[in-house]
């Protein structure tokens, strides 16, 4: 790779250094295949390596990382680069693949080529990973696929057979600790809770430059702390607050959809621009519970340090900034009713996946984790 490249995304790969030189190397020749499968465990690196690839696709220069493309895709918000996820808690719905086909349609709008990243695709169900399977056989010229999944034993054959498959390893959770440390230079402990709530190291990166986000996980902690002295109406208003909180940094997403819009509207077809507000509206509600998802992390990673400190195995505790919160929980819950707070947490994740109201799961997940902590 050259000099001029090592502020690209794809040079910053260092959690998976194969997959980096597999991929800088097909870029560097000039042979990127039409259509990639990466498979590997949540958490190693998949997404972030799908926006490294797109923007060395992308970049005259192979992804230089200072050029405007290569800010664009970045910040993800390059109009030619589309990351699609599931919108259904049974998987893709086929009308989210009809979008996707009728855009590849269209022409790029200012790289010379369009890169599509389907995130889960193992949720590909048989009529939608069908109706995807004929431009995977048969693309156009200036169009990559990226898909991610976790395995392909459970994704359709056919779809695996027409992809280049890319295997990621899993990351332990010291090896993406020291990535976070190396990257941030802030120290591991605080690393190690980043990773912890955030996942993957790129996003636990992100998560320590975010005051949003590290003001959402004190605020779910706040509200977890109170919970063994709280009535009914301060548990309502916690979950309010939190939600106000997750919804704080979506106003400057709108601001930057918005001024996309602006800068495309005049050489973009009414239908196109539809696509591209239809787009943004997924996206914002795919940041939404995306913020849920983490505040939920925040609480398990407590709940589990709880768990871990009742068992006597305080040196694994992660969240060692709220060690305080942890010692006041674990002088009052039992064994048995921190095993039953993240059951809570759990039965949460899965309403968000199903889409029930977000504040409404917020508001039960709380109401349980207290049974369940001063429950005797």
């Amino acid at each position: 790779m050259t000099a001029a490249a090592q502020n690209s995304l794809l040079a910053h790969l260092d959690t998976q250094p194969r997959v980096r030189d597999f991929l800088s190397r097909a870029v560097a020749a000039d042979r990127a295949s039409h259509a990639y499968l990466f498979v590997g465990a949540p958490g190693s690196g998949k997404l972030d390596a799908a926006w490294a690839l797109a923007q060395a696709l992308l970049c005259e220069n192979g992804g230089c990382g200072a050029c405007d493309s290569c800010v664009r895709v970045a910040r993800h918000t390059h109009p030619d680069v589309h990351l699609y996820e599931p919108e259904s808690a049974m998987g893709y719905l086929i009308a989210q693949v009809r979008d996707l086909l009728e855009d590849v349609a269209l022409a790029p709008i200012r790289a010379p080529r369009k890169v599509y990243i389907i995130d889960r695709a193992e949720q590909l169900r048989s009529n939608s990973a069908n109706a995807l399977l004929k431009t995977l056989e048969e693309p156009p010229a200036n169009t990559t696929f990226i898909l991610l999944g976790t395995s392909t034993d459970i994704m359709l054959p056919t779809i695996v057979s027409r992809c280049q498959c890319v295997p990621f390893r899993m990351l332990s959770t010291a090896e993406a600790t020291d990535a976070v440390a190396r990257a941030t230079g802030l120290p591991e402990p605080r690393c190690r809770m980043a990773v912890a709530v955030a996942g993957g190291p790129s996003r636990a990166i992100a998560f320590l430059k975010s005051a949003d986000r590290q003001e959402a996980r004190r605020c779910m902690l706040r509200a977890v702390d109170a919970l063994l002295h709280a009535d009914e109406a301060d548990i309502l208003l916690s979950a309010k607050e939190l939600m106000g909180v997750i919804h704080a940094p979506l106003a400057d997403v709108k601001s930057t959809q918005q001024a996309v819009l602006e800068q495309n509207a005049d050489y973009l077809s009414r239908g196109a621009l539809k696509q591209l507000e239809e787009r943004n509206k997924r996206e914002l509600s795919a940041r939404e519970r995306s913020g849920i998802m983490e505040a939920l992390a925040s609480v398990r990673a407590l709940l589990r340090d709880v768990l871990m400190s009742l068992e006597g195995a305080s040196d694994g505790i992660v969240n060692e900034d709220a060690a305080d919160i942890v010692e006041r929980l674990s002088r009052s819950a039992t064994t048995a009713g921190a095993v039953a707070a993240l059951e809570a947490v759990s039965k949460a994740e899965k309403r968000i996946a199903r889409n029930i109201t977000p504040q409404l799961t917020i508001e039960v997940m709380l109401f349980d984790i207290r049974k369940a902590l001063i429950c005797r």
